[in-house]
């Protein structure tokens, strides 16, 4: 919801809320601590119901996110050999059965048999994957006599997993709830597989949440087309089901959400709901009228479903009508003060009612295969009763989605009670809109937002219909946060966000650990994650922040020489760390996101590494040398502080921050140590 500070409905900073999400936030900067030290171990850890350790005797279970609801150890790791088969049950699509192959491909398999099952005798030294869904009492024999688990009763989009090494080449089994149930086994069976083998593994899985995903609604520059094309391939990666496509600045979608989209722009539309299909995403298209729109004009109504009828046209069957970012203390038009009366929160609500009641009624239903409508209220950041919401509440079609973004626009934290409070205010469960990573409001200027997503409540799934996240203008770099907020929103129960955290580290650097560690030595410094008051919800660069309060205990213990030596090695990973993501990312549009903050990360870093070399030489005497280096680091922390975001690509505009409040802060202080 692009975020705008001066909008009528936005609540204050709740001050006591940030305090508390920060002293949770410090307990986990603990275990943050470990995985910055030495050689980064695994941040391993598995969910409730799962068995832990090793696979008899064997390498521990791996990391899958989302975090499966099960997942237990099934003998040996499977070798995967030359020849494969693949046999389908039933009518398995082609996107969940090109990744199967895709991914046995990658691991060796240069002879790959698909056909129907069953087909054919099995060859020795032969490796057997069986795709289809559970209902097929085939799928069910191959998963029990490959050691898999067949649920009583396995939820829409769900799926078992077995995977058993054997003698003469083993076997895989995935078997789904439904079409989407069989692509996201095909996702893990794809995670479970590294280099030439696969995990010996027994998966139940399914997620929580119903609505999983991301909404492209922020202020600035919307994303190009790639950039939507490789979003959303990452959602179907991450068992993401939901795309909302509602950029503000999008003139077509708001500003001018009359008129028809040019005839490339359209093309466009359709290939991303192509796209978001063949990853089983749902693409929702959003057009915003409130601006403008004369509820009580037949014209408008007509224009309103004249742009959603050329959508559905190019295949899209969900959509979404936002009325956030608006006014309703005046109408757009004579004909709704005659219509409706005076301008008021019950009037508005009136009329948007009436507007949405016959889109979802007329229009919706009488068209093939739509998903329920989905709207976001005027006052959608808070639980407060007013005539707004009970007219919502009590006339709304009870089957349009209503959107929700918390206590706040940019909320601290997120309970289990908020939502069930924000359920009892609008009379459904809610659609969570979560405004994290975005970055377009004035207390984000010139900040990425890599913090963890962290700070909403497990077990929220009982209380929401859905979870998306709002992600920055930088779209590749909002992978970091989307990691988290799909983990979440699958397994909220059994959510870590430190894992999360890692796992898109691990994502990005393609299990390199020399680029790990360096991410997460970049994520800590864009750490800070603000709220439109005063004080972070996310601090700013909790483990520098940490190393450098040892140091100083360190330091003005007597412990100088010392102190120096533990230092040094982190100011040397900040200094390099931007070369090493360059060089290590395969994700292009990753690096090109963060460009101006690398560049600022590796002068701040090298500042850093004068700082110290400054101190080293005062304290062996050397005064003009150590003159000589603090006058090098503050040249170096003046032109970081000279760079700026990319023109255009981010909203507000300004220069970048690394580690503000924390790094340039030591630096400074610095020069007084004796």
């Amino acid at each position: 919801m692009g975020p705008t500070p001066n909008h009528s409905v936005l609540r204050g900073h709740r001050a006591h809320r940030t305090r508390r999400a920060q002293r949770r936030f410090a307990v986990a900067v603990l275990a943050l601590l470990c995985l910055l030290t030495g050689s980064l171990p695994a941040a391993h850890a598995e969910p409730a119901g799962a068995t832990t350790g090793t696979t008899g005797g064997k390498a521990a279970l791996p990391d899958v996110t989302p975090r499966p609801q099960h997942m237990e150890g099934n003998g040996d790791t499977l070798a995967v050999p030359a020849r494969a088969r693949v046999l389908t049950a039933g009518d398995v699509d082609r996107p969940a059965l090109d990744l199967v192959v895709s991914v046995l491909r990658e691991a060796g398999a240069a002879d790959i048999e698909v056909a129907p099952l069953p087909a054919g005798r099995r060859h020795a030294g032969e490796l057997t994957v069986v795709v289809g869904g559970i209902e097929d009492a085939r799928v069910t024999r191959a998963l029990r006599a490959a050691g898999g688990r067949v649920p009583d009763d396995l939820p829409a989009e769900g799926y078992a997993l077995a995977s058993r090494a054997a003698r003469d080449g083993g076997s895989v089994v995935l078997a789904g709830a439904d079409g989407d149930g069989t692509y996201y086994a095909a996702q893990t069976l794809r995670q479970l597989t590294s280099g030439p083998t696969v995990a010996g593994v027994s998966v139940v899985d399914y997620p929580l949440m119903p609505l999983r995903g991301a909404i492209e609604g922020f202020y600035g520059s919307p994303w190009t087309h790639t950039e939507r094309l490789d979003q959303l391939a990452f959602y179907g990666e991450l068992k993401m089901n939901t795309y909302l496509y509602a950029p503000k600045d999008d003139p077509y979608h708001r500003e001018r959400w009359r008129d028809p989209y040019p005839a490339e722009r359209l093309a466009e539309l359709g290939e991303l709901a192509r796209q978001a299909s063949d990853h089983h995403v749902r693409f929702t298209f959003a057009l915003s009228p409130g601006v403008s729109i004369c509820y009580s004009s037949p014209g408008d109504r007509a224009a309103l479903e004249a742009k959603l009828q050329a959508v559905y046209d190019l295949g899209v069957r969900s959509f979404s009508v936002p009325l956030d970012d608006i006014s309703y203390t005046r109408w757009n038009c004579a004909g709704d003060q005659a219509a409706y009366g005076a301008p008021s929160r019950q009037s508005a609500a009136q009329a948007q009612v009436d507007l949405l009641n016959r889109l979802q009624r007329d229009f919706l239903a009488d068209r093939e295969g739509t998903e329920p409508l989905q709207m976001v209220p005027t006052e959608y950041g808070d639980v407060t009763e007013t005539a707004y919401k009970k007219t919502i509440r009590e006339q709304l079609d009870p089957g349009i989605e209503v959107m929700w973004t918390g206590t706040d626009v940019v909320p601290p934290s997120i309970t289990v009670e908020d939502a069930a409070r924000a359920a009892g205010v609008w009379g459904r469960k809610v659609f969570l809109w979560d405004n994290y990573p975005v970055n377009d409001y004035g207390q984000a200027e010139g900040r990425l937002l890599l913090a963890p997503y962290a700070e909403r409540e497990p077990g929220l799934h009982a209380q929401l219909s859905g979870l998306v996240l709002n992600p920055m203008n930088q779209a590749a770099a909002s992978k970091v946060a989307l990691f988290g907020g799909a983990d979440f929103a699958w397994n909220d129960t059994g959510y870590d966000p430190l894992r999360a955290w890692r796992a898109a580290a691990d994502h990005l650097a393609g299990g390199d650990p020399d680029t790990v560690r360096a991410l997460l030595a970049f994520f800590d410094v864009e750490h800070l994650a603000p709220t439109f008051g005063t004080d972070p919800w996310q601090p700013a660069a909790p483990e520098l922040a940490a190393r450098l309060d040892r140091f100083r205990a360190d330091w003005d213990g007597g412990a100088k020489e010392a102190a120096l030596r533990g230092l040094l090695p982190y100011a040397r990973l900040l200094a390099t760390a931007p070369e090493q993501i360059r060089n290590g990312v395969a994700d292009e549009g990753f690096v090109a996101d963060c460009g101006p903050w690398l560049d600022a990360l590796r002068l701040w870093g090298t500042a850093f590494e004068r700082t110290l070399d400054a101190l080293r030489a005062r304290l062996s005497g050397d005064d003009d040398r150590a003159q000589q280096l603090f006058d090098e680091a503050a040249a170096l922390a003046e032109r970081a502080g000279a760079i700026e975001t990319i023109p255009g690509e981010t909203r507000p505009q300004g220069p970048v921050r690394v580690a503000d409040g924390v790094l340039d802060v030591f630096l400074a202080d610095a020069r007084a140590l004796r």
